[in-house]
């Protein structure tokens, strides 16, 4: 990944996540909580790709794994971000950017509703059912609803910063700078030497040349 990939995706995601940890978590809502984690990552996958998305959704899946009061094995949300980072990158153009929001909109009830199957898949899979006794059915509702409510606050926002980090204005205009500072280097200890070299070369031959001429004339003149 580029490095104004990297400088934007760990803050936003650190941002996220102690968001939903001490702000929506503590929310009590019926259902599933809203993540804003998943919505994060959407945005940045959107803009990035898929290989951006993978690499975004993994390393913010880890963090939720790893952060207080994290109930689960270590991995678990890690490989579910991963998977629905690389879908979602999918969705972007090869050529453009996405402009209509009907599309990011789909995307977000689609990864919400496949988030929350993969995680119980996984879940069912190391033995952890908790699922079951909350409902999956209303754990697929709330989850879509939560996350389609609270996405028009959170994915236009990070897709805009990911489009500006993309574009990049100031690396072009330090690597402009660089190339005027190179050039302006190369002419003045390159080409200026020698021209002046020549100069001066050119003027002593004048000068031998005028000497030889004004003692021919003298001789002549002896003679």
């Amino acid at each position: 990944m580029r490095v104004n990939r990297i400088l934007l995706s760990v803050p936003l995601v650190v941002v996220a996540l102690v968001i939903q940890v001490s702000v929506l978590a503590r929310l009590h809502l019926p259902g599933a909580v809203p993540d804003l984690l998943l919505l994060t990552v959407l945005g940045l996958a959107m803009v990035y790709g898929h290989v951006g998305g993978a690499l975004i959704g993994f390393g913010a899946g880890l963090l939720a794994d790893l952060a207080p009061p994290a109930d689960h094995a270590a991995g678990r949300y890690a490989l579910v971000l991963c998977v629905i980072g690389y879908l979602a990158g999918l969705v972007k153009p090869e050529t453009g950017q996405i402009k209509s929001a009907t599309g990011p909109m789909v995307v977000v009830v689609a990864a919400a509703v496949g988030s929350t199957l993969l995680y119980a898949g996984v879940g069912a899979l190391v033995g952890d059912t908790a699922a079951r006794h909350v409902g999956l059915t209303g754990l697929l509702f709330s989850a879509a609803l939560y996350d389609l409510l609270l996405a028009p606050f959170v994915v236009p926002g990070v897709m805009f910063l990911a489009r500006r980090a993309e574009n990049d204005p100031l690396a072009e205009t330090n690597s402009a700078a660089k190339g005027s500072d190179i050039s302006s280097g190369w002419l003045s200890s390159g080409t200026g030497l020698k021209i002046g070299g020549q100069r001066g070369g050119l003027k002593l031959k004048a000068a031998k040349s005028r000497a030889t001429r004004a003692g021919r004339i003298k001789g002549v003149k002896r003679l």
